[in-house]
């Protein structure tokens, strides 16, 4: 069936394809300012398949190319890129004779990390929203750069979309986990250098590599031969999420005995960054190493690893913002004249990779084979039969005090407020103190651990079916073991701890029956035990066809997914469906696009792009607590995506825009959370895990960029986002918990239409102003506002739960003594929306030459005006009835409110380095 679905996409494609074109040549010749020829520089003729290099005289020859009117795009590593229009009138050769490259003011392309730092890349797994700046690094569009080293400080997303719809891969090998399809960045993190090859697709276009998603595709290419030859060390000083870094690579280039060797290593570090008690310690290392074996075959192969910890920040309520300043963080503590963070994050997972390369005239294979290792963990303090030791525990709070308006307890508010504003954090030696020689630890320091081994294979074949028709086609299969368990790290002074569940009773206390009553050491697994085997195989195809007047492509894909939950601890709650395989769950997913653009002149252009994307449910959305049973997501299926874009394009040699139109229809997603919710059912309160299935979602708006030369040293840039992201049906709600285990866990509609998608601002602009200097010094200013952010709704809250009481009828109003009304729970529930933020960020550098090295530097300041704002934020779900959150609500500060990150204010960056 997949051979008959691409043969007959390629047939319509060529039968509709014009015949018997009039063809032309192109040719000239590439030099440096120094006038001597340039070798590899990289000819192609835009949106279409055109492509050559220049050989060691500099020149270059591009045949059989149908009349009409294109962009020549010029580009070659340490050069800027040039674009010029040629026109195409008449068969024969037009030869475009001499072409000077100028070479990059170093610290230009550089100037990417100085917006742009690792805590924006490294997920938290905790954040209501994640970012996706890293996936447009390789842009040229002056939009999709602001959108990635400009908007991404207040968590922009591009068009909406979280990241994991946009395929980031290296070597052809998709890096997107399958346990929530987002990427890993931190595995390839302090490596900048060495991943700057990159092939990238802007949303549903084309990609030589993969069928790709709604969000684009970059692939990140690591072949040894491709790195300029030389050397580069450099160091780095910051207030980000770390304040130091070093780095060094250097690459031979391909020798004489056809090896090339490339190499990377670096340090980053903080013993705390911008937020309190954020420590930063990471390295990292890289080589390649190619062999040519003749003229057509190379193998290459790649390693690296970016082994990092780093200490995390906490949300927090506006209460206790205002109590301890806007860079407070719950999660540390003193202990001993050190700043101790009870939340680490670590990630050791190395990658090591072996690609064959096949070039032979029109036609390229690419084969890796991939083997990722390592683990993941996330660590927390644990605690059992004592007090929680969070310091922003509400009853350490003043607000705790205050709650009751008969009963206002202002001593006791007023002493709580001063002892968290002069103390306010982790009180580690109180802890030591009560664990001392107790055999059942009080309090203990535990890791949620995923280590994961992982086998991939990709191969992409590229040829061109005649002059002007290529076909992409490609293969990929995925294999994952994922172990995921409880570790403890630290007893905290105590001598043992019992792995029980301090809220069950009985037999549902035990972890694991299979073990009763064990008593847990350092190191030792506890709590949850289980292994998920997953697999993904794939296929995909692709035609591209150029013409005078009109391009266009159309690319299917298939792709099957399975999981398997395999639990190795006898859960007593779940004691029925814990041990052991679960039932393999397995998903069928094809999805197609298609694509054109008409060429109304060489600067005037139409692109419309459409496709149907299905995927799979996720690891995380499959398994409803696969920490504890084997219990599958009800309404399990794959998501569905219907979009389409369309844009117009003006290019000149000065000038450059594009204005585009999107619509983003989403069906049938799930989204899960875990929290402590009171007012269930009436008045039961427990730990509960949320599930929301066949949520829809619509996403609408427009992008505009804008790049003007005003002369041959300055530089205007624009760029626009004007988005409207909601809710577009009323999906289901389940919840799942201990207490509710024989109770009616579906908890019917969650109202949730008309209601803003948090986690980005939802319209975003920016204006720059760029000066490159020709004796190498260069500055840019850049102006952003952004607005329409809003926070991220509980869809409990949104449900009859909220205002049906346990007998069936409505909540009573404690004001009107009336049933509470449909007008009453909507003003309550309004969604909050974020105060607008603009922000300057000015960037800058100058380099010199010196024997033929470069030393220079470059800096960045971040948000110059120091402004203060959201970044993102949810509602808590605690108070889960109309009554109870009305009463919470209505306290000068709630004790529930809405947890918030914000931004960072002001922010610097400067680098010094030496290239040789």
């Amino acid at each position: 069936m997949k051979k008959y679905s691409i043969a007959i996409i390629v047939s319509l494609l060529i039968c509709i394809n014009l015949t018997g074109q009039e063809l032309a040549t192109l040719k000239g010749i590439i030099q440096s300012t120094a006038q001597t020829p340039l070798e590899g520089v990289s000819i192609k003729i835009n949106n279409n398949s055109y492509f050559t290099q220049t050989n060691n005289k500099g020149l270059f020859v591009l045949d059989r190319i149908p009349l009409g009117d294109y962009i020549v795009e010029i580009s070659l590593s340490g050069y800027f890129e040039q674009n010029i229009p040629v026109k195409l009138k008449e068969m024969g050769v037009l030869d475009l004779g001499i072409i000077i490259l100028q070479p990059f003011i170093e610290g230009v392309q550089e100037s990417s990390v100085i917006l742009l730092s690792d805590d924006d890349l490294l997920d938290d797994g905790e954040r209501s929203s994640d970012n996706i700046a890293g996936l447009f690094q390789a842009s040229k569009d002056a939009f999709l750069k602001a959108a990635a080293f400009n908007f991404s400080q207040a968590w922009f997303k591009v068009r909406g979309y979280d990241s994991s719809y946009g395929v980031i891969s290296i070597n052809g090998i998709e890096m997107n986990k399958l346990y929530d399809g987002r990427p890993q960045w931190g595995n390839w993190g302090g490596l900048n250098d060495v991943f700057r090859n990159q092939e990238f697709s802007n949303g549903l276009a084309a990609s030589d590599n993969s069928f790709g998603n709604v969000l684009g595709t970059t692939n990140f290419t690591t072949r040894a031969s491709d790195y300029q030859a030389g050397g580069k060390v450099s160091s780095a000083a910051t207030n980000k999420s770390y304040t130091g870094r070093i780095m060094a690579n250097y690459a031979t280039g391909l020798n004489k005995n056809d090896w090339a060797f490339a190499v990377s290593a670096s340090r980053r570090f903080a013993d705390e960054g911008y937020l309190d008690g954020t420590t930063y310690n990471a390295w990292a290392a890289f080589l390649a190493v190619e062999k040519k074996l003749n003229k057509n075959h190379s193998l290459n192969l790649t390693a690296f690893t970016s082994p990092n910890r780093r200490g995390k920040s906490s949300p927090n309520t506006q209460e206790v913002y205002d109590l301890k300043g806007y860079k407070y963080n719950a999660y540390w503590g003193d202990q001993q004249g050190d700043k101790r963070n009870s939340r680490i994050k670590e990630v050791i997972e190395p990658v090591v990779m072996l690609t064959h390369y096949y070039e032979k005239d029109n036609t390229s294979l690419k084969t890796t084979a991939a083997y990722q290792f390592g683990h993941i963990g996330n660590s927390r303090l644990g605690y059992s039969n004592a007090p929680n030791p969070d310091p922003t525990y509400w009853k350490n709070l003043p607000s705790s005090y205050l709650r009751y308006q008969d009963n206002l307890d202002y001593t006791n508010a007023y002493l709580s407020e001063q002892e968290f504003i002069n103390n306010g954090q982790i009180n580690w030696d109180e802890i030591y103190q009560l664990n001392a020689n107790k055999s059942n630890a009080l309090y203990y320091l535990y890791e949620d651990r995923v280590d994961d081994t992982q086998l991939s294979f990709n191969s992409v074949l590229n040829t061109n079916l005649k002059n002007n028709i290529v076909l992409n086609a490609g293969i990929n299969y995925t294999n994952l073991t994922s172990k995921n368990y409880g570790k403890m790290l630290d007893l905290l002074g105590s001598e043992g701890f019992v792995d029980l569940d301090q809220y069950a009773v009985g037999d549902a206390q035990q972890n694991d029956l299979n073990n009763p009553n064990r008593i847990v050491g350092e190191g030792d697994k506890f709590q949850y035990d289980y292994l998920i085997n997953g697999s993904v195989a794939g296929a995909f195809a692709q035609v591209q066809i150029a013409s005078r007047k009109v391009d266009y492509f159309a690319g299917i894909n298939f792709k099957s997914t399975s999981y398997q939950r395999e639990g190795l601890y006898k859960n007593g709650t779940y004691f029925n469906n814990s041990f052991g395989k679960g039932e393999q769950q397995s998903f069928s997913d094809v999805s197609a696009k298609a694509g054109f653009t008409y060429k109304l002149t060489g600067r005037h252009l139409f692109n419309v792009n459409g496709a149907f994307i299905s995927n799979a449910p996720t690891i995380r959305t499959t398994f409803s607590n696969s920490r504890v049973n084997n219990n599958i997501t009800p309404d399990l299926t794959s998501e569905k995506i219907v979009t389409g874009d369309a844009s117009y394009i003006f290019r000149s040699p000065k000038f450059q825009s594009r204005l585009t139109g999107y619509y983003t229809k989403f069906s049938d997603a799930i989204e899960t959370s875990f929290f402590f919710a009171e007012g269930l059912l009436g008045d039961q309160a427990d730990f509960v895990n949320e599930i929301t299935t066949g949520v829809d979602k619509l996403n609408i708006g427009a992008e505009l960029s804008l790049e003007y030369q005003v002369t041959a040293t300055i530089k205007l840039l624009g760029s626009g986002s004007f988005g409207q992201y909601t809710y577009n049906n009323n999906p289901h709600l389940y919840i799942q918990s201990e207490s509710l285990i024989n109770e009616d866990s579906d908890f019917g509609t969650a109202y949730l239409k008309d209601y803003r998608v948090s986690g980005t601002p939802q319209r975003a602009y920016s204006l720059a102003f760029e000066y490159r200097d020709p004796a190498y010094w260069w500055f840019q200013v850049n102006g952003s506002f952004l607005t329409n952010n809003y926070l991220d709704i509980s869809p409990l809250l949104r449900t009859d739960n909220f205002y049906i009481d346990a007998d069936g009828v409505p909540y009573l109003d404690d004001e009107t003594g009336l049933q509470v009304t449909q007008e009453q729970v909507d003003d309550l529930l309004i969604q909050e929306k974020f105060d607008d933020a603009f922000l300057l960020d000015v960037v800058g550098g100058k380099s010199w030459k010196i024997n033929n090295k470069y030393v220079g530097f470059f800096a960045g300041i971040n948000n110059v005006l120091g402004e203060l704002y959201k970044t993102g934020g949810f509602e808590q779900s605690r108070k889960s009835n109309y009554p109870e959150l009305k009463e919470d609500k209505q306290l000068n500060k709630p004790i529930f409110g809405p947890k918030y990150w914000y931004g960072n204010k002001t922010s610097y960056y400067l680098n010094v380095y030496l290239r040789f």
